[in-house]
């Protein structure tokens, strides 16, 4: 371990300040970000959001921790197993999965200076924290404005994640305290790089909105995928000649929205097909975590769902029909064949009235008559928010639905039902019975 010399830590910390908060740090939504990472007594692997804000870093934690309870049991009996030192783990290995993505070169922790915060009292055993209160949750001495807390932050890096773990394992209650969701964020950036992430964002706007104090995109792909881009689609897009940057690739858990029905953005294959069962929700204010106990939902594509998903890319509206241009780009990139004459014949058959495009469901049958497909027509769901006011009777817990995909490619839009809503945009014909009919929040 080895500290950073101070001028180089005052620097990086006032652009990170900067880069988070923008001029000026509003105290009320510093208080609303200013909460560890706790669990609910109801649900003891699922961590509680005490007030709005910071589901931005709460939503992605939440959902490496699900995913690797899901890795080891298979299945949703972790509910029933777990305690208050195997979730304290499953949280620092989902905080170390974060940072590890975001490491350039080591890894810093952003920590409050123990000496600054101690308590005028003459018991001095109590160090840092002042008490723990009957909830679990840790307060501490003398820091109750932002300029307090930056005034008495400090940093501590480490080259080996083993290094990282036993912090964490010594520090545990920093994490859980009043400001463990801010450190760790802190931390994330500070390992990333703040120039590296204004260069990924390639954004002058702050990571959290000076006005209502939500996190932007840039800030839910930087913790989901150590990436800081500002948009959601696959790779790379070329948008009036400027090439705006995406997901570079598979992700550890994936993202849908509700913005994509509401035509404000795509989410491209690489969020919508992550490596494990598990995506953040987000909805117009918030966020949330749907996960499943089937796997088969993130087993590997077969063609026709490739090519699916490789026609669907040529066409970001969702109208189900790309400009015929397309085309040969479409039969490349398959591996199928794309000469020009070929190409130019299978045009003049698919766009027989000379429309200019081509239909997906006509494309398919020419190429993929016999689709196949790996997910499996019945699955259970399973949705997680932390806000207790946003759960049934105020606590909060996890609510389980099964769902089922029905044979039919036109989906039926309900407005009044959000939830089924951004799960089509991952499942087009899904329709989901949750549990004592009470459908889950995603505000």
């Amino acid at each position: 371990m080895a500290e950073i010399l101070p001028t180089a830590i005052e620097q990086e910390l006032l652009g990170i300040k900067h880069l988070l908060w923008g001029n000026e740090v509003k105290p009320d939504i510093f208080k609303r970000w200013s909460q560890g990472f706790h669990f609910s007594e109801n649900e003891p692997s699922a961590l509680e959001q005490i007030s709005g804000g910071p589901c931005a870093i709460l939503a992605p934690v939440q959902g490496f921790i699900l995913k690797n309870f899901l890795l080891e049991y298979r299945d949703l009996t972790f509910r029933d197993r777990v305690n208050s030192e195997i979730v304290s783990s499953k949280l620092i290995d989902a905080l170390i999965e974060i940072l590890e993505q975001c490491k350039t070169q080591k890894y810093h922790l952003v920590c409050l200076n123990h000496d600054a915060v101690k308590s005028s009292k003459e018991n001095e055993a109590k160090c840092d924290i002042l008490e723990q209160k009957n909830d679990g949750r840790y307060f501490y001495h003398n820091i109750n404005t932002p300029s307090e807390f930056h005034e008495k932050l400090k940093v501590v890096t480490y080259e080996s994640i083993e290094d990282v773990r036993r912090h964490f394992i010594e520090n545990i209650g920093s994490i859980k305290s009043q400001f463990g969701i801010l450190l760790f964020l802190y931390s994330v950036i500070f390992t990333k790089g703040v120039e590296q992430v204004k260069i990924e964002s390639e954004s002058t706007d702050p990571l959290i909105d000076e006005t209502y104090g939500y996190g932007s995109q840039s800030l839910i792909n930087l913790m989901i995928t150590g990436r800081a881009t500002t948009y959601v689609w696959d790779n790379e897009q070329d948008v009036g000649g400027l090439r705006l940057k995406g997901i570079a690739e598979q992700g550890t858990i994936g993202f849908i929205t509700l913005m994509e029905h509401l035509r404000f953005c795509t989410v491209g294959s690489f969020y919508k097909n992550p490596k494990n069962p598990v995506w953040v929700v987000g909805s117009d204010t918030h966020l949330t975590v749907l996960f499943s106990d089937e796997f088969r939902l993130v087993s590997p594509e077969t063609k026709s769902e490739e090519a699916r998903r490789v026609f669907k890319s040529n066409d970001p509206d969702g109208n189900n029909f790309i400009d015929s241009k397309y085309l040969g780009n479409i039969l490349e990139t398959l591996g199928l064949c794309s000469e020009q004459e070929y190409v130019d014949i299978m045009r003049r058959k698919l766009d027989s009235e000379s429309l200019g495009i081509i239909l997906l469901n006509a494309f398919m049958e020419e190429f993929f008559p016999k689709e196949e497909t790996s997910t499996p027509d019945m699955f259970r769901l399973v949705h997680y928010n932390g806000l207790a006011s946003s759960n049934v009777n105020g606590a909060v817990k996890y609510q389980i639905g099964s769902a089922i995909l029905l044979e039919m490619d036109l989906k039926s839009i309900c407005e009044s039902n959000p939830v089924l809503t951004v799960l089509q945009t991952k499942w087009p014909n899904i329709e989901v019975s949750w549990e004592k009919n009470v459908m889950p929040s995603l505000n």
